[in-house]
């Protein structure tokens, strides 16, 4: 009996010790992985966006430049006349488009005009009728110069600052002047 538990014993430490060498080297019939070898390029992490990614980042950007040329009055930039093959420069050419849009939008040529006609005239919000907003501008005079905003968002009274601005210099580039606001702009000295 005494010689049965010894070979039992024996077996048992050979079996840790084979266990304990074979833990040490890996797993028996593992291939050693290079950079070369597809386990490592699997599980290297993806650089940059997916092209679904990319291109909802694109059409983001795409959707605030056309808004703001939409407000300017300008036409939309469709697509970029010199745009990046990579992905990752398309997404900055269109950024860089927006946020050049967005500057402009929001410095209109003649803000310090525009701000002395609204200091005479109603509040930005004014929702009385036959004038709105804080230009005072006529429903036909919206239907025209603001087309887009009067169809997407009613009366000026409903825009924003900005967005009346700027569809006063619609009309002022239209060859209209000042002269939708005679008296007000007369004592802000816009009209002789």
């Amino acid at each position: 009996m005494r010689h049965i538990s010894a070979v039992a014993l024996l077996v048992c430490v050979g079996a840790l010790g084979t266990a304990i060498v074979a833990h040490a080297d890996g797993p028996p019939n593992q291939q050693p992985t290079t950079p070369d070898t597809d386990a490592t390029a699997d599980a290297a992490p993806a650089l940059g966006p997916s092209p679904r990614q990319a291109q909802r980042r694109i059409d983001r950007y795409r959707r605030v430049t056309w808004r703001w040329q939409r407000v300017m009055g300008t036409s939309l930039t469709r697509r970029l006349a010199h745009a990046p093959v990579d992905p990752h420069r398309r997404i900055l050419a269109w950024k860089r488009e927006a946020s050049r849009a967005s500057y402009r939008a929001h410095h209109p040529p003649h803000v310090h005009a525009w701000e002395c006609i609204h200091r005479y005239e109603g509040s930005w919000t004014d929702p009385n009728p036959p004038y709105y907003g804080g230009l005072q501008m006529d429903l036909g005079f919206q239907e025209t110069y603001g087309r887009w905003l009067f169809v997407r968002k009613g009366t000026a009274d409903h825009w924003t600052p900005l967005e009346q601005m700027w569809v006063a210099e619609k009309a002022l580039r239209a060859g209209r002047g000042f002269y939708p606001w005679p008296l007000t702009a007369r004592w802000c000295g816009l009209l002789g």
